[in-house]
């Protein structure tokens, strides 16, 4: 059962509606979805992802350990570096997702609304002689994010992940209203995510399903280390690098802008060519309005799909740009 997050305390200001789905928990926009896109990518504003799970991991091993577990070479991580990486199973196939940062006593890191519980399961079963303790710090910790260029000042204390799209603040929950009256306006998760969309940047759960591997979503180099030991879920890794070619590829897509709906996460993808009746190719992963591109998205498709080929998104044309190559 998933465990989720304490609902935001910032679904009190002005505007804000609700997310649904995954982000639910959080507000979706505070009443102009495009004007919130436009901020943020300016650099200004922050966005309220305080219904993410927060794990911590303490302990001199913690490093070491870690390193055992995840597909990322974490052992000699530098303090305040960021980075992300990803649990596999045995297959190899997508399990968790995790975004760290080690402030020189602690790994943190934040995961999927809801993923927390079974990912600490998971790790406590594997922790055997070594010197760690794995923490669930969700309701004592809320993550913020700032956008790149932002020049808003962090808290004194709190860890932060840095990345080319901004910084990722865990902050104390209790002070979520003091840091938007510091540091707002606030910004709703559908602006964040259509520019995720926009950067090609998969998310687990809806980039993923029960067999998805990381080559499928360009996953290999900023979440997977090719050159580090063992771990599970390595052999599939190597021997798909190697040896072959993932069974599908993630795509970008600009949709019909006529449409007044977005086609929505696991809708049928086809060629254009075969109509709305013809064989499934793929799916929807995310899709978003963005401000200046108009409506896009993610997509799963069976790596033999025509690059050039306009495709059909439910009964949505769609021309596809290529994220991993076939």
């Amino acid at each position: 059962m998933l465990r989720q997050s304490p609902a935001s305390p910032l679904l009190s200001l002005p505007g804000a509606v609700p997310a649904e789905g995954p982000d639910e928990g959080v507000a979706g926009h505070y009443g102009d979805l495009f004007r919130e896109q436009r901020t943020l990518a300016d650099g200004s504003g922050f966005v309220d992802l305080s219904h993410r799970g927060v794990v911590t991991v303490t302990g001199d091993d913690r490093l070491s350990w870690l390193h055992l577990l995840l597909t990322q070479h974490v052992s000699e991580l530098p303090v305040g570096h960021a980075t992300e990486s990803l649990i596999l199973s045995a297959n190899g196939h997508i399990e968790h997702a995790l975004y760290l940062v080690d402030d020189g006593t602690t790994v943190w890191a934040h995961v999927e609304p809801g993923t927390q519980t079974e990912l600490i399961a998971y790790l406590e079963s594997m922790k055997f002689f070594y010197r760690v303790e794995v923490s669930d710090r969700t309701e004592e910790f809320a993550v913020v994010h700032l956008p790149a260029g932002s020049i808003a000042e962090v808290p004194d204390g709190a860890a932060v992940r840095e990345t080319a799209h901004g910084r990722d603040v865990f902050l104390p929950r209790g002070e979520l209203a003091s840091f938007a009256d510091a540091h707002g306006p606030a910004i709703g998760v559908l602006a964040h995510e259509a520019l995720r969309v926009e950067a090609h940047r998969p998310r687990l759960g809806l980039e993923t399903d029960h067999r998805t591997i990381p080559h499928e979503l360009g996953w290999i180099g900023t979440a997977v280390h090719l050159q580090k030991g063992c771990y599970r879920g390595q052999e599939t890794v190597a021997r798909v690098h190697n040896l072959g070619k993932p069974p599908r590829r993630l795509v970008f897509l600009h949709l019909d802008g006529s449409e007044v709906h977005l086609p929505p996460h696991g809708t049928p993808i086809r060629l254009a060519s075969d109509g709305p009746d013809g064989r499934q190719l793929g799916f929807i992963t995310t899709s978003a309005r963005h401000h200046e591109l108009g409506p896009i998205a993610l997509a799963l498709v069976k790596r033999n799909v025509p690059v050039d080929a306009t495709l059909l998104a439910g009964t949505t044309a769609a021309a596809q740009e290529v994220v991993v190559e076939p």
